[in-house]
């Protein structure tokens, strides 16, 4: 248990994911009253699918600006107005919802402008983890930063089906459950605001120059072993990792529930997702072998989670589908991350979540179609299986590279055990792979 939880040994550390749980909760809890919002409003599969893909596009717009945010400014300076901008993004939807005056544009403006402050927010988030912990403690930190927000998905739509239920599942019930989102970031703020500057170890901030994105464009296009996580992850985000939807339509269309279920599925989904990214938290040695495994068996679990005959049984499906998620996306960015050098950090951890949640506003609105044409059902089945044909070709294409080892060891030490033959373009150095 000590190596699962280490990096809660560190005061900073703690203060970040106690501010980050709360936030998390909420986080989740407005994730399900959106949707039930939207779904309130329109009863529409494609418009739950286009308000999904307005959330995610700005992640595709923003982020390569994010990432230069993120290694030239203050990490907290940057995460503490992303996380005012979200409080009042929640807090205007909220209070339509709660006076009857909201309509579906509104929905989808201010998922946009939500989407446009997470995508600024995501890279200083990551990066400023790094500076909190040790090199050693990175693997559990990411670990924990991932059971935290899972942690946050077991009880947030648990929390948001009951309270949208017990107020009669209307319109002004999901403005109530959007205020409280808006109020748990002020757990974050106070979290940040008392982080000690002198127990951390800051990044040096990227110098203002010319050509910087596109420094950090060729500095991942010289990385077969980055370009390999960056192309299953798009390949699952973009087709597979699309529950906020799927969830919803197969609860309402195909088993004919209503929000408290919805709420349910949520949770359920998170408790094997919390068990993945718990045993992730104590591993040592991230392999891309593991992501590949991963990704093929989470696209596999979630095509037979789209045959489930009854409710209770895609239930009791649901966590195994968290499960491989969590085991490749834990593992994904957990190599990202010890991988790169820290002076390219921001910008590649920006690039790796552009391509991971980017998709979504191709995937989600394509889902969505399918969902009114053929049915809920195929949207997992088409999901699966297009997770698991995109892993195979991105493996089947960069293991081709002779720089390429499928069993990267990450260690404490600064170098990796593999090296490359070339060298980095950026750096003009090495590259550790």
């Amino acid at each position: 248990m000590r190596s699962t939880f280490a990096a809660l040994r560190v005061r900073n550390y703690r203060l970040f994911a106690g501010g980050s749980l709360v936030s998390n909760v909420g986080t989740w809890m407005q994730r399900v009253a959106q949707d039930w919002l939207v779904l309130t409003l329109t009863g529409s599969g494609a418009a739950l699918g286009i308000t999904t893909g307005l959330q995610f596009l700005p992640m595709l717009l923003l982020s390569p600006v994010a990432g230069l945010l993120a290694d030239r400014f203050p990490k907290r300076i940057v995460m503490a107005v992303t996380q005012c901008s979200m409080l009042v993004t929640a807090a205007v939807l909220g209070v339509l919802a709660l006076t009857g005056w909201v309509a579906t544009w509104h929905v989808y403006v201010l998922a946009f402008l939500f989407g446009a402050a997470t995508a600024i927010d995501v890279p200083a988030r990551q990066s400023l983890v790094n500076e909190l912990v040790s090199r050693e403690q990175l693997p559990n930190a990411v670990g924990l930063n991932s059971a935290s927000f899972n942690l946050g998905r077991v009880i947030g739509p648990a929390i948001a089906g009951l309270l949208i239920a017990s107020m009669g599942s209307g319109v002004k019930a999901t403005g109530w459950v959007i205020l409280l989102n808006a109020l748990s970031y002020v757990a974050v703020l106070v979290s940040l605001s008392r982080l000690r500057s002198s127990e951390m170890t800051p990044t040096l901030p990227l110098v203002r120059a010319r050509g910087q994105l596109r420094d950090g464009m060729r500095y991942v296009r010289s990385r077969p072993d980055i370009m390999l996580m960056m192309a299953v992850v798009f390949s699952a985000g973009t087709f597979g990792l699309n529950f906020q939807m799927t969830t919803a339509l197969m609860a309402t269309d195909v088993y004919g529930k209503g929000a408290g279920e919805y709420g349910i599925l949520g949770s359920v989904l998170a408790v094997g997702s919390l068990a993945g990214s718990l045993l992730a938290a104590r591993r040592k040695v991230v392999r891309q072998r593991l992501v590949i495994v991963g990704a093929v068996a989470f696209g596999t679990v979630e095509m037979i989670a789209g045959l489930m005959p009854t409710y209770l049984t895609y239930v009791l499906i649901l966590p195994l589908c968290g499960f491989a998620a969590l085991t490749m996306i834990t593992a994904a960015n957990t190599f990202v991350q010890l991988s790169v050098d820290p002076q390219m950090r921001g910008r590649v951890v920006a690039l790796y979540m552009a391509i991971f949640m980017g998709g979504t506003p191709v995937g989600a609105p394509a889902l969505g179609w399918i969902s009114e044409q053929y049915g809920a059902r195929w949207t997992m089945l088409v999901g699966g299986l297009l997770t698991v044909v995109g892993t195979l070709i991105a493996a089947a294409v960069f293991a081709r590279s002779e720089d390429l080892t499928l069993t990267t060891r990450l260690h404490s030490r600064p170098h990796i055990d593999v090296v490359a033959r070339q060298p980095d373009p950026v750096t003009d150095t090495i590259v550790a792979v």
